[in-house]
């Protein structure tokens, strides 16, 4: 199919996916890549406690506060 062919079909409210691979579409930026970070007994103590009253996962938690750390950090440099 020609992409202006394709274009105005999606211009005219249609599906256009089944033209595509989304099998293994990615949000650029947002891929996953492991670390491993070791941290003493008695944070990995308060990290669960405050994990479980939150009702989420440690590493959820982790991701959550360093994100919020990064984002004050970012928007105060600029």
């Amino acid at each position: 199919m020609k992409a202006k062919t394709l274009d105005k079909k999606f211009d005219e409210g249609k599906s256009v996916l089944e033209h595509f691979d989304v099998s293994k579409a990615t949000k650029p930026g947002q891929e996953q890549k492991r670390v491993n970070v070791d941290f003493p007994t008695w944070m990995l103590q308060l990290l669960d406690k405050e994990a479980k009253r939150l009702g989420i996962p440690r590493q959820s938690l982790i991701k959550v506060w360093i994100a919020e750390k990064l984002e004050k950090t970012i928007s105060m440099g600029q």
